[in-house]
């Protein structure tokens, strides 16, 4: 019987059949073009990027090292090219509402050429316009239009100066106006002159002086309308001077961008502001008047108003953009308003906006990490707000949460249309599903990445190819079949089957690295299978320093685990202590005590809280398995305790169940289990043997605690026979069992377990109930009889 559970040497791992492959050097081989083992997610992906009903967002999830990130970007880098190129969007000034920017839309490359062309015309009403002012002709025309209202002027006055002389008066220019006094022999009269004349004089002169009053008014009134009419002559004829200059400019960028009305629109606006600000084109002309100190404004200030505002500039994009976001804060997804100083204060206008990864990812893809985005402020909410509006609005942050609102830049939002990756983990998916009713309307394409796929020969190329990629692309050393075949043999390791490869590419491109490293190291021309176990080993001498503590302790007996000779109710379980990128076995004690009373199974662990919900489930599972078998003519009465001993962590898991029911029918039977034998597996109430996880480490651990107290033969390892498809034992253990000096045993129920650790045949139940005498269940039974016998017996002697 114990042969036929022994497992088969063959079955200790899959080995890869390196001869088969038709390469000397993976040089030889071409880079991978696909995605391993992916197809699900890609699947996922490539619905999400056609289909265009709005909520149509992807989140890619799955465990770190997958190659989520990788594979989303190359996807739809490879898809972007063949999709339209999105068109170019930009904010100009609003000449009604200046902080109210304008957005306009223009066909791919067109947004940077109004640009170039709005720059240009800055430039030359900047030289031209001064020019034209300059002129010869303009100079003589103004010059004539001046000359034509001081000869008019001079005649008003003229005619002003005879009425008054005629009447004794004379028409006297000050700052403030024209002033009436009174003459004599051709001399103004003073004051004292005036006073001197009698009542009857006076009051003629007063006379006179009201009299000429309105003829006064009435040339001050023709004075100022020669000179508004002059004004405007010349006000017309600046306006035709600038006219000409900038007229042609703009009738030729209306003729280019007949194809976009809003831009001949704006252009139209444009040229209307030109003639509006006449004044301050001829200052221009002027030459920069002194400034205070601190004090500085450019006269050329206003010309920023005709540039244009590029927030989407896709002149060399060809197809679809890909716009990954590393630090996705508000303001790097949505743009941002900066201001700068001026007089002190801090100034905005339309050409301070700055575009953020929507507005560059518009018409395309954003790819961006869950973790990052959830936990900058206002981010989430802020793509969310803009996914279902479907426009980016670029503002201040948190706005509404303001005591006090502040005036500010409000440009007008951009149409938004695209596709977002959100890339995360599965709780992070989960959680927002569950918790966010917006999540569910707006990411409805879930691309959920594996960490595993089948081994088979197309699997294999993939890889063979994958280990040529890297290593061409890194200049690193090319690898031998047989170094290649180790690589696949430990993709399988950890996976933990052996019918499948892990692909977590991460983990296996980092591999890759440091077996080239160790195969220069050892002057090799091409990696072969010693190099890939040197890398492997060398891994794990970095990260074990605490299994070789732990081993250290057992061999040195302060941790008790004994690997030789039998004890009753005591059986060598085995854990798995994961730290972080390593995890080893770790053999544990298990005893069992059984006594009068009727206080049922007691797990000592879960008394005092170190017992885990599943590991707690798995000791009460015992009591169903022990009523099942004993308990079917008379009810179960006894009282046991089980424990780890020297454990002072938490216990969670139910692997070392079937343990634990060894201990028990060990400690009822009282037959002595194996200490040379250890046990893993979980157990259901039919007393079934289940599968469970960490095969590999919980053989290789107890296997280095019996190699260090020394190997006899007869050490080895009982597991769950469902478990023998996940066996990729290391060289070490594979090596001792073949030699005989280590053994493994593959059990499916808990009678093939109890005979392997006792020696003695379980016992099938009669039709009488009973066992057959001299099995460890006709024992336990008996036992239990006894205990439940006594117990009887006490309580009648504690009524009498």
């Amino acid at each position: 019987m114990v042969e036929a559970l022994r497992v088969a040497p063959e079955k200790l791992r899959r080995v890869c059949e390196f001869a088969k492959f038709d390469f000397k050097s993976t040089a030889e081989l071409s880079a991978l073009n696909e995605v391993i083992g992916q197809e699900r997610a890609v699947e996922a992906v490539a619905f999400g990027i056609d289909i265009e009903s709005p909520g149509y967002h992807i989140f890619a999830l799955g465990p770190s090292g997958t190659g989520k990130s990788t594979t989303v970007r190359k996807f739809l880098e490879n898809h972007a090219p063949s999709r339209q190129t999105p068109d170019e969007w930009v904010y100009v000034n609003n000449f009604s509402s200046p902080d109210k920017p304008r957005a306009l839309k223009l066909a791919p490359g067109k947004g940077c050429e109004l640009r170039d062309d709005m720059k240009e015309l800055i430039k030359k009403l900047k030289t031209e316009v001064p020019q034209a002012f300059r002129s010869e002709d303009y100079q003589k025309e103004q010059e004539n239009i001046k000359n034509q209202f001081q000869q008019k002027q001079q005649k008003i006055l003229q005619e002003l100066e005879k009425k008054a002389r005629k009447e004794g008066f004379t028409v006297i220019k000050k700052p403030r106006g024209l002033l009436l006094a009174p003459v004599i022999e051709g001399e103004v009269m003073s004051p004292e002159q005036l006073n001197k004349l009698d009542k009857k004089k006076r009051k003629k002169l007063g006379e006179k002086r009201d009299k000429l009053k309105e003829d006064l008014r009435e040339a001050l009134y023709n004075l100022r309308k020669i000179k508004e009419k002059s004004q405007e002559r010349i006000q017309k004829l600046d306006q035709e001077v600038v006219e000409f200059s900038v007229s042609y400019i703009v009738k030729k960028l209306k003729e280019k961008y007949a194809d976009h009305p809003e831009v001949k629109e704006y252009l139209e606006l444009v040229e209307k502001d030109v003639l509006d600000r006449v004044g301050e084109f001829k200052k221009l002309n002027q030459p920069d008047q002194q400034q205070p100190p601190g004090f500085f404004q450019d006269q050329r200030e206003f010309l920023k108003n005709y540039e244009v505002n590029l927030m989407v500039d896709n002149c060399e994009q060809q197809g679809a953009p890909v716009v990954v976001e590393s630090n996705p804060t508000y303001y790097n997804l949505l743009g941002r308003i900066e201001h700068v100083g001026k007089l002190g204060m801090m100034m905005t206008d339309f050409t301070q906006l700055k575009p953020g990864a929507l507005h560059r990812a518009n018409g395309g893809f954003l790819i961006v990490e869950a973790r990052e985005l959830l936990t900058k402020p206002f981010a989430w909410e802020s793509l969310k707000r803009s996914l279902k509006n479907r426009q980016i609005k670029t503002e201040s942050m948190g706005m509404e949460y303001r005591p006090v609102q502040m005036k500010t830049l409000e440009p007008e939002p951009i149409p938004l249309d695209l596709k977002v990756v959100i890339i995360g983990d599965p709780l992070l998916y989960y959680l927002l599903y569950r918790l966010d009713e917006d999540f569910q309307e707006l990411f409805k394409v879930k691309a959920d990445f594996s960490v595993q796929t089948d081994w088979v020969n197309e699997t294999e190329k993939k890889y063979l190819n994958l280990i040529a990629e890297v290593c061409e692309e890194e200049q690193l050393l090319h690898f031998s079949p047989e170094g290649a075949g180790r690589m696949i043999e430990h993709c399988s390791r950890l996976a933990g089957d052996q019918r499948k490869l892990d692909i977590k590419l991460g983990d296996i491109v980092d591999l890759i690295r440091e077996a080239s490293y160790w195969g220069r190291k050892a002057n090799k021309e091409l990696v072969d299978s010693a190099a890939v176990e040197t890398a492997i080993n060398k891994r794990i001498y970095r990260s074990n320093r605490l299994e070789e503590r732990q081993q250290e302790l057992i061999e040195q007996g302060t941790i008790l685990i004994d690997t030789d000779g039998a004890e009753p109710g005591q059986v060598n379980g085995i854990s798995v202590l994961p730290l972080g990128d390593y995890s080893f076995g770790k053999p544990s004690r298990i005893t069992a005590r059984s006594f009068v009373g009727d206080g049922g199974v007691v797990n000592i662990d879960r008394e005092i809280e170190l017992g885990g919900p599943v590991h707690n489930k798995g000791v009460m599972i015992l009591t169903g398995y022990l009523g099942s078998k004993f308990a079917g003519e008379a009810p179960l009465s006894l009282s046991a305790s089980i424990t780890f001993e020297q454990l002072y962590s938490e216990v969670e898991g139910d692997s070392a169940s079937s343990a634990e029911l060894y201990a028990l029918l060990s400690s009822l039977s009282e037959l002595p289990l194996r200490q040379d034998l250890a046990v893993t597996g979980s157990v259901n109430q039919r007393g079934q043997i289940q599968a469970i996880g960490g095969v590999n480490e919980k053989i290789e651990g107890f296997f280095k605690s019996c190699e260090n107290c020394g190997l006899t033969g007869k050490q080895g390892v009982i597991i769950p026979e469902s478990n023998v498809e996940n066996l990729m034992l290391n060289n070490r253990v594979t090596e001792a069992i073949n030699r005989g000096e280590f053994n493994l045993y593959a059990i499916s129920g808990v009678t093939q377990g109890i005979e392997l650790l006792t020696g003695k045949p379980a016992g099938e139940r009669q039709e009488d109930g009973s066992y057959p005498e001299g099995t460890v269940f006709y024992r336990v039974q008996k036992q239990l009889i006894e205990l439940a016998e006594k117990g009887k017996n006490f309580s009648k002697e504690t009524e009498d």
